[in-house]
């Protein structure tokens, strides 16, 4: 659903219960920006988007829950798209609390949020209600010391962040296709992932994990066996796949 015709923020449904908010933005060649809205009994926000994108943002929330029913807005790491506009949104969501990992808590969030953030360890879960979030502790995966994604089991739906990002401003909201392919495409000349010697063993936490929804931050979100993508992308970062 389109939730502003000029912008062409549209939020989606992608899986049950988690929505897709989107914003095309016309850098890089044309890119987007995600964020994912868990509508449960106490509703997660999962990135904020950039503080200037933050009225577009709120707007798509506002067609599915008040802002108000927010309780939690997390962050993978600390990076602008990530939580530009966390403190509009703890303005607009008074009961809401800022969660990120235990570093991330420690070394930023502490200070930049305008209220005491939650700091969760490796495999923490979080209970909206129906929704169990489990905190995947991946740092610098794939760039942040204070990196971790959100796995719901409810829904097997990996919160993945700057995992698989893709170029392109018009993406569906959910998809079948390759993204291993393109992403690594767009990876290359950018070169932004951190090369930690532990990379394959961050994967591997999420991998185990098998989801079948990858929530990704920029660009389309993905079905299937995301055991074997991750893999597949492990692969890739040592040479062994797609661009070897």
């Amino acid at each position: 659903m389109i939730t502003n015709t000029e912008s062409g923020t549209r939020i989606d449904e992608i899986n049950d219960g988690i929505y897709r908010i989107s914003t095309p933005v016309h850098i890089l060649g044309g890119f987007t920006f995600n964020q994912f809205l868990v509508v449960d009994d106490e509703a997660l926000l999962f990135h904020t988007g950039p503080r200037r994108m933050f009225p577009l943002v709120r707007e798509a929330v506002l067609k599915v829950i008040p802002a108000d029913k927010l309780r939690h807005i997390a962050v993978s790491h600390f990076e602008a798209d990530e939580c530009g506009s966390l403190n509009e949104w703890l303005a607009a969501a008074p009961n809401a609390t800022p969660v990120g990992s235990a570093v991330g808590a420690m070394v930023s969030l502490a200070d930049f949020a305008d209220r005491e953030p939650r700091g969760m360890a490796n495999g923490e879960e979080l209970s909206l209600g129906r929704h169990k979030l489990q905190w995947v502790e991946t740092p610098h995966l794939p760039h942040g010391w204070d990196c971790g994604y959100m796995f719901d089991a409810t829904t097997r739906t990996l919160l993945c962040g700057d995992l698989f990002t893709r170029g392109g401003a018009e993406h569906p909201p959910i998809t079948e296709s390759d993204i291993l392919g393109p992403s690594e495409a767009f990876r290359a000349p950018l070169h932004y992932f951190a090369h930690a010697t532990n990379t394959r063993e961050m994967i591997e936490r999420l991998a185990v994990l098998n989801p079948t929804t990858l929530a990704c931050m920029h660009g389309s979100s993905w079905q299937g066996d995301g055991a074997s993508l991750l893999r597949e992308l492990a692969d890739a970062l040592e040479g062994k796949g797609v661009l070897a």
